[in-house]
């Protein structure tokens, strides 16, 4: 069976328990999306996945601009893997300062032990907010996360269990806030926001929330 027929099924399947949502791939190209900032061949298209290369990354963003959205998708990292969601982020500039990323890593490979902050383990609103920690697969695994931005409520869940539900009128640090001026925004892409390290994304879909 072709590999646009099984992405079909599979997201025909998808979309009966999950009314409102819409593809944010199409399993086999990267129509509707636009790398900035690539490095090398950045991100492949492999068996119906979004491959983010160990000689490229880059930031790979939806042409389309998300201001209130459910995005839900699936990841599998490998050893020490180092790459996050960005959401309403301009396509210039840092996506973790001038948007919110969402961090995706390993954070549980040695090198990373003792060099990151609470607030830049996997799920974390890099920089800002950090995750609860202990739910993700062991690597090469696929774990499903949601992340849910409505209004100034940011809401993640990993393999069913939230991990962070922030407030983004709690931050009143006034260096936080010069820092990532990204928090204010109400609208912007979201985004891959890859480290040169191999990272895979499949069933990225997304519902917009009025």
């Amino acid at each position: 069976m072709k590999l646009v027929a099984v992405f079909l099924i599979t997201f025909a399947a998808l979309a009966a328990d999950e009314p409102g949502f819409q593809p944010l791939f199409d399993g086999q190209s990267l129509k509707g999306w636009k790398l900035i900032n690539g490095k090398g061949p950045g991100y492949d298209v492999k068996d119906g996945r979004i491959v983010c290369t160990k000689e490229g990354g880059g930031n790979l963003f939806t042409e389309k601009e998300y201001a209130n959205f459910v995005l839900r998708f699936e990841f599998l990292l490998t050893p020490g893997a180092n790459n996050g969601i960005g959401i309403r982020a301009p396509l210039d500039g840092d996506a973790a300062y001038k948007g919110m990323e969402i961090q995706i890593l390993d954070d549980g490979d040695a090198v990373y032990k003792g060099v990151i902050k609470p607030e830049q383990y996997h799920g974390s609103i890099y920089g800002v907010f950090p995750a609860r920690t202990g739910f993700k697969k062991p690597v090469g695994e696929w774990n499903e996360e949601e992340i849910t931005a409505n209004g100034r409520h940011i809401t993640i869940k990993l393999n069913g269990v939230v991990i962070v539900d922030a407030d983004l009128d709690l931050v009143k640090e006034a260096e936080v806030l010069k820092t990532h001026p990204g928090l204010a925004n109400k609208t912007g892409h979201i985004g891959l926001l890859g480290h040169g390290t191999h990272v895979e994304f499949r069933n990225l879909r997304v519902k917009e929330l009025r």
